[in-house]
C-alpha cells in the first residue's frame, strides 16, 4: 500500500490525484470536523471513507484521467498525504483492519416499503453487485434508529418516509454481532417516483413481488423463486408474512397487475437521476427485439383470422349444387 506514496503537486501521468486535491480532501473531511470525530482511528477511518465517496463521485467524474481507488488504497493514498495521518503510516494495515471489523459492528436501519396492495415491497440494487436489498445503511454517531432510517432510505431511493414511519412497527434482526432494524412503511402507491439521491450507490430500484422472494430462510444471501440474488431480505420474509396478515391493505389485489417485478428506477436509463419509469423486470434471459416502433393497423385488425373451414364448406356446397 505505501507504493501510492504522492509527494508532488503535479498531476501524475499515472491517473494519482495531484497533491492540491489531496490536500483539500483532507483539509475538508479530515481537519475542519469537530475534535471528538478525531479521537479514535474508526471515526476517522470513516471520514476518509467519506472523502473517497465525494473523490470518486466528483473528482473522477469530473477528470476523467484521474485514477479510481478502493477505499484501501485510498485510505493509503490520504494517510500519506496528510500530514496529521503520516505518523501512522506504518500501522496502516493494522488500522484498516481493525475498521473494517468495527463496521460490521456498527448498527443499520432502513425501511420495507409495501405497496398499496402489500404485495409487492421495494428493493435496490447496488451500484456493482448483483444483489437486492431493502434500503437501508449505518447508523451516525449519536443517530436515532428512525433518523437514520429516514436519512438512509431518502438517500438510496429519493423518498421520504418521514411522515408515514411508525417508530412501533418495525422488524429486528441481528447478524453475528451488527444489530439490523427495518421499519415497515406500508401503502405506498406504485407509480410513487423513485431516484436515488447519492452518485454511484445504486444501479436500480424496482417493486419486487414478495412472493417471488420465497421462500423465507435465515440465509443473509439467498435467491428468490426466479433467481433474484438478494441480500439480508430472506431472514425478513416469515416476520414480514406475519404482519401483513395481521393488517388489511388498503386496497385489494388486482388479477390485471404484472406478474414480474415493475423496475421503476434505472441508472442505465437515468442521465438524470430524476425520472421513475416503470418497466417490467425480464428476470429470465431478455429477447432483443429489434422489430422498429409498431406503427401499423390496431390490435383488433391485426388479430383478424379467415375461417377457413366455414369457406371450404360454402365453395363445396356452391359446386355439389
Amino acid at each position: 500500500m505505501s507504493g501510492l506514496h504522492r509527494s508532488s503537486s503535479a498531476p501524475s501521468k499515472n491517473g494519482l490525484p495531484p497533491q492540491e486535491l489531496l490536500d483539500d480532501l483532507c483539509s475538508r473531511f479530515v481537519l475542519n470536523v469537530p475534535k471528538e470525530d478525531q479521537q479514535s482511528f474508526e471515526r476517522i477511518l470513516f471520514l476518509v471513507e467519506y472523502a473517497h465517496w465525494f473523490y470518486e463521485d466528483n473528482s473522477v467524474e469530473k477528470n476523467p484521467s484521474l485514477k479510481s481507488f478502493t477505499l484501501k488504497e485510498f485510505t493509503s493514498l490520504m494517510f500519506n498525504s496528510c500530514d496529521v495521518l503520516k505518523p501512522y503510516v506504518p500501522h496502516i494495515d493494522d488500522i484498516f483492519k481493525d475498521f473494517t471489523s468495527y463496521k460490521v459492528r456498527v448498527p443499520v436501519t432502513g425501511a420495507i416499503i409495501l405497496d398499496e396492495t402489500f404485495e409487492r415491497c421495494l428493493l435496490v440494487k447496488g451500484w456493482k453487485g448483483s444483489s437486492w436489498s431493502f434500503p437501508r445503511g449505518k447508523k451516525n454517531k449519536d443517530e436515532e434508529d428512525h433518523t437514520c432510517a429516514v436519512r438512509e432510505v431518502l438517500e438510496e431511493t429519493g423518498f421520504d418516509v418521514s411522515k408515514l414511519l411508525q417508530k412501533d412497527q418495525f422488524l429486528e434482526m441481528t447478524f453475528g454481532q451488527q444489530r439490523v432494524r427495518l421499519y415497515i412503511i406500508a401503502g405506498v402507491k406504485e407509480d410513487t417516483s423513485f431516484a436515488p439521491q447519492t452518485k454511484k450507490e445504486i444501479s436500480e430500484i424496482a417493486w419486487q413481488r414478495l412472493d417471488e422472494l420465497s421462500p423465507a430462510s435465515n440465509d443473509v444471501i439467498s435467491r428468490g423463486m426466479t433467481g433474484l440474488k438478494l441480500y439480508m431480505v430472506s431472514p425478513f420474509l416469515t416476520s414480514l408474512r406475519s404482519w401483513i396478515s395481521a393488517h388489511q391493505p388498503p386496497v385489494a389485489p388486482r388479477l390485471d397487475r404484472p406478474t414480474r417485478g415493475l423496475s421503476v428506477w434505472n441508472a442505465k436509463n437515468s442521465s438524470t437521476g430524476s425520472s421513475s419509469v416503470l418497466t417490467e423486470i425480464q428476470l429470465n434471459k431478455p429477447s432483443v427485439d429489434a422489430r422498429p416502433p409498431d406503427t401499423g393497423p390496431g390490435k383488433s385488425f391485426r388479430n383478424f383470422r379467415f375461417d377457413t373451414a366455414s369457406i371450404y364448406r360454402a365453395m363445396e356446397a356452391g359446386f355439389s349444387s
